[in-house]
């Protein structure tokens, strides 16, 4: 683990926050380039890609408050220390997604097309953030005999947070495979939500930060199994809607 990476006078580099940077901007410029390729104008998908950012980490990190919410009614102060991690993806979606709506709309852009273009490298810059989830020690796993030892926890620990880099890679180029092959407008975007889902209810199992509310699953499970059914009659319809 490595939460900081260097001290540079009174200022900290810490390894959650660099990531998270280096995951926008590795994204955006590969997006962007993506748009050019698309005839799109990139300046403008840069721009959609910076207000869902910015809007995702606020719904990230206000839906963890709110989960963590007497601890943090104790320790306020903590509600802006992102660097110590606890970011809820739920909430960066819910707010991603409204947000990018909101830019696509006013800028009289098609959504399912633009979503098209923009998921791929959503996955991938979440890819690059899981590497920050693992550096900062949050996210965490079970404790197992065979995995990476964790002085925070002095366990040997599942890498879960490496797992979730190396199967979001993967989503990330699946979706590129599909993205340069003719595909169904939306077909990208319901893939996307369909293999994220599937991908956090099964790592839950592998995790230990969430507490079981229901039938032995946290509510990250119910969330992504209701999304992954929703993504899953979407395919489904646009599929057999194609056919007729």
């Amino acid at each position: 683990m490595l939460p900081e990476i260097c001290h540079i006078g009174v200022f900290t580099i810490y390894s959650y926050g660099l990531t998270l940077v280096l995951a926008f901007f590795v994204g955006s410029s590969l997006c962007a380039a993506q748009a050019r390729r698309e005839k799109l104008d990139p300046d403008l998908i840069f721009n959609l890609l910076f207000t869902i950012f910015i809007s995702g980490v606020i719904g990230c990190r206000v839906f963890y408050v709110l989960l963590n919410f007497y601890f943090y009614l104790s320790n306020p102060l903590e509600i802006i220390m992102l660097q110590h991690g606890g970011m809820a993806w739920f909430g960066g979606l819910i707010f991603g997604t409204i947000a990018g709506f909101l830019f696509v709309k006013r800028n009289k852009m098609d959504f399912l097309k633009t979503a098209d273009l923009v998921v791929p490298f959503v996955a991938l810059g979440q890819s690059i953030g899981r590497i920050g989830c693992f550096l900062n020690g949050c996210c965490f796993g079970r404790e197992a005999s065979v995995g990476i030892y964790s002085p925070v926890f002095d366990k040997v620990l599942i890498p879960t947070q490496l797992y979730s880099s190396l199967l979001l890679l993967l989503i990330f180029l699946l979706l590129r495979t599909m993205q340069n092959t003719k595909h169904l407008p939306g077909l990208i975007l319901y893939t996307y939500l369909f293999f994220y889902s599937l991908k956090r209810l099964l790592m839950e199992f592998l995790r230990n930060d969430s507490p079981r509310i229901i039938f032995g699953l946290t509510l990250f499970q119910l969330l992504s199994l209701t999304v992954f059914v929703f993504s899953a009659l979407r395919i489904v319809r646009m599929v057999e809607k194609a056919k007729k």
